[in-house]
């Protein structure tokens, strides 16, 4: 069998891929045009970030059964039209999480002993001790908000330097906070008031981009330090800059940027600002663990064994596949909704199958479920392989359970769980020849509900005039509602409605709904 190395990586990957008898072919130079042309030819693939696997390549490669990117994120490649073509998709996820951390070590370091800009005073025939004065970190509090896999690896190596840990994560257990000798903090405000240096290690997404703003800063020490190597556009500039110049914000090490790659910024007008052109996987080690792992993966893949890093759909037996593979994509949505519902983090998640779909493998589904719920939550891809791990680092427990008939449907999903003393719940199913999806159950409202992209909830007292005054503030804002579905359990109690709507609500009109008598809860997600 052959294999096409398309992009450069370590030798040892190389060697590995010929240990293994396939004869390797290392065309770095090869355009898009030769591409399409050779890739029939070809068993396996490797990659980095500059090709596209595009459904043309896919189209023609015939005997391809393989295609590995050496890094973390698979976007170049058209993953959809790879699966469909029975093409396993792998990628290499923790190659550089030593590297990310290191360099948030390095940033923080730098930050507080103004190492660089000592470094340039120095050269330019300067001698300024005084000037670039510095303070230790030890004992100094480190606060941490994203305790995933890098931040983990972040506060390992600062209690190493003696800073004290405090950390936000809604979705690490207790016993992981402990087993980590961090202390927990019940929200980011909480980490935001007492940190003398704040790191953030999380996802981009609706929620996190521009998380932090002028609220967010007046309420952090004067003088802090702001590290992030995890996703630009967590930070707003406007009143970044405004806390630079009071100098609330000591100093900032940033290895992302909103816009890359970044050669103009207000931020370079300050002294104490550290900028890196996203230097957080490039370490000789990262590019090398990278190009070894996925040679190590594609050997796998054209061995016919297990891939430990697909990011496609695992093999199951065909009768399995049939079976579930129409509840798939309600699974991942139920995993979404179940999160955003869930807003201060998930202890236990507990998944019934009910009906015709318990006499089968459920497996894939359950790993649906968690894709579902982690992929806002991580800042790696979340994928049917690494799903269940976010899970275990967690400390989260999963519950499979069946039964063998509804009531009210042929087949079922329900998830429950618990954060806090709370309880979740919310079910789905699929109806009809085209297997429509449904939401029939949220927060124990029946309801029957399609998914979509942009949903909005709201739990009220089931008085009089209560949906028109939702649907007035929606129409004030512009918000043009597709569909709306109510849910109640008696007369006069309480009542949940559900809407569909054409585009995304402000936390502002979301807050204004909220503060309506009787409203007690109002919630806008992307599903």
């Amino acid at each position: 069998m052959k294999v096409l190395v398309k992009e450069k990586i370590a030798q040892a990957g190389i060697d590995s891929l010929k240990a293994a008898g396939f004869e390797v072919d290392v065309k770095v130079e090869m355009t898009a045009e030769e591409l399409v042309e050779a890739i029939g030819e070809y068993d396996g693939l490797i990659i980095r970030s500059a090709t596209k696997v595009t459904e043309e390549v896919i189209s023609r490669a015939d005997k391809l059964k393989v295609i590995g990117r050496a890094g973390i994120g698979v976007d170049n490649i058209n993953v959809d039209a790879a699966t469909k073509r029975g093409i396993i998709v792998a990628n290499a996820p923790q190659s550089n999480i030593i590297s990310a951390a290191e360099h948030t070590i390095a940033l923080l370091l730098a930050s507080a002993r103004s190492i660089p800009q000592a470094c340039s005073s120095t050269k330019l025939g300067k001698w300024e001790r005084s000037k670039f004065q510095g303070i230790e970190v030890f004992e100094k509090v480190l606060g941490i908000i994203g305790l995933g896999r890098i931040g983990t690896l972040v506060a390992t190596r600062a209690h190493g330097l003696g800073m004290k840990i405090v950390a936000f994560d809604p979705y690490v257990s207790k016993e992981r906070y402990a087993q980590l000798g961090i202390e927990r903090a019940g929200s980011i405000e909480d980490v935001l008031k007492v940190a003398d240096f704040i790191t953030v290690h999380l996802p981009k997404s609706k929620e996190t981009m521009g998380m932090i703003g002028e609220r967010e800063l007046a309420m952090m020490k004067d003088g802090v330090r702001l590290i992030n190597t995890a996703r630009g556009g967590i930070y707003q500039q406007d009143p970044l800059i405004n806390a630079l110049k009071s100098g609330k914000v000591g100093g900032v090490g940033f290895d992302v940027f909103d816009t890359e790659p970044l050669t103009e910024s207000p931020l370079f007008d300050f002294e104490q600002v550290i900028c890196t052109p996203h230097l957080g996987a490039s370490t000789v080690e990262a590019q090398d663990k990278a190009g070894t792992m996925i040679a190590d993966q594609v050997i796998a893949g054209l061995k016919g064994e297990f891939v430990s890093n697909a990011v496609n759909i695992p093999l199951i037996s065909v009768e399995a596949m049939e079976a579930v593979k129409p509840f798939l994509a309600l699974a991942e949505k139920l995993g979404r909704l179940f999160n955003a519902l869930a807003e201060d983090g998930i202890h236990s998640v507990d998944i019934e199958y009910v009906g015709q779909i318990a006499q089968h493998d459920t497996k894939l589904l359950t790993i649906a479920t968690l894709k579902g719920i982690f992929e806002n939550v991580v800042e790696e891809q979340v994928n049917y392989v690494n799903a269940p791990i976010f899970a275990e680092e967690r400390g989260i427990e999963i519950n499979e359970s069946k039964k063998s008939s509804s009531q009210d449907y042929v087949n079922l999903i329900r998830i429950k769980g618990r954060n806090g003393d709370d309880e979740i719940g919310v079910a789905g199913t699929i109806v009809g020849k085209k297997n429509q999806e449904r939401f029939v159950n949220i927060y124990a409202f029946d309801i029957d509900m399609t998914p979509s992209k942009y949903m909005a909830f709201f739990r009220y007292e089931d008085v009089p005039g209560m949906i028109g005054r939702v649907g007035t503030i929606l129409g004030e804002n512009n918000i043009n509602i597709a569909n709306m579905q109510v849910g109640r359990k008696k007369i006069g109690g309480e009542a949940l409605m559900g809407l569909n709507v054409d585009t995304p609500i402000s936390d502002e009109v979301i807050e204004e709904i909220r503060s309506l008598p009787g409203v007690a809860y109002s919630k806008f997600m992307v599903i």
